[in-house]
């Protein structure tokens, strides 16, 4: 390795370490009165994100939903690939923002729609994010892949560690070996991740303001997953070219 790469594997393991670390007694407290809360929110809502997040798994698995450029990677550093995929994140986080702004300062039918939409632009950041590092993501196995990295974004701690040790043995299993995705508890994971300040975002006067932020922030942190996830695959064993 040279000394970007150990600084890399550096924080790769930092950010394990703080992955696994079991959570704080608030954010456990704050799980149990976010349940609560679900339970409150209307019935359509829940419809629509559980519907959208069926037919995103379903077309991600049969790669029919997104294509990115292909050869990013070619002949780039690891330093130079995480130049790449910051300077891609940010990009999409402003319009994530964007799009958070608009849906949420024009009711509760465009607050709706936000959901979809919002999932498209984090698959499609993965599908870069997979390209740049090296991995092709018209591989039915890549696909997986960029399943597992949103679902170990998007998750309860329990499943965090369970979708981290999928994805620390990825290229030792062969890829999707004991790895397929069951999308009912998919989208469980992730309507309770976010079900409680996209409900914000319906709230009229204040829905802008929080779609935006909110928006911004979940792709900050999804960014900060794959980035992660792809350098430890990378650090580990490095892709083939495509």
């Amino acid at each position: 390795m040279n000394e970007y790469e150990l600084k890399a594997y550096e924080e790769v393991i930092m950010w394990k370490r703080q992955l696994l670390k079991r959570s704080g007694i608030l954010k456990r407290v704050s799980k149990r009165a976010q349940s609560k809360v679900n339970q409150l929110i209307p019935a359509k809502v829940h419809k629509v994100l559980t519907e959208g997040i069926k037919n995103m798994v379903k077309a991600t698995l049969a790669g029919s939903n997104l294509t990115v450029k292909k050869n990013q990677a070619n002949g780039l550093s690891l330093f130079e690939r995480d130049q790449l995929v910051l300077k891609k994140m940010g990009a999409y986080r402003k319009t994530a923002a964007v799009e958070g702004a608009g849906t949420g300062a024009g009711g509760f039918m465009l607050g709706l729609a936000d959901f979809p939409l919002l999932l498209s632009i984090k698959m499609r950041f993965l599908f870069e994010a997979a390209s740049i590092y090296g991995y092709n993501p018209a591989d039915y196995e890549e696909r997986l892949f960029i399943l597992h990295v949103f679902k170990l974004a998007f998750s309860s701690d329990d499943k965090q560690r369970e979708t981290f040790r999928i994805i620390e043995e990825w290229d030792n299993r062969g890829g999707k070996a004991g790895s397929e995705i069951d999308w009912h508890e998919f989208q469980q994971e992730y309507r309770d991740y976010i079900d409680f300040v996209k409900m914000l975002q319906l709230v009229p006067v204040i829905g802008a303001a929080v779609g935006a932020y909110a928006n911004y922030s979940l792709l900050d942190h999804l960014g900060e997953t794959a980035m992660n996830s792809y350098r430890l695959r990378l650090l580990n064993t490095p892709p083939a070219a495509i």
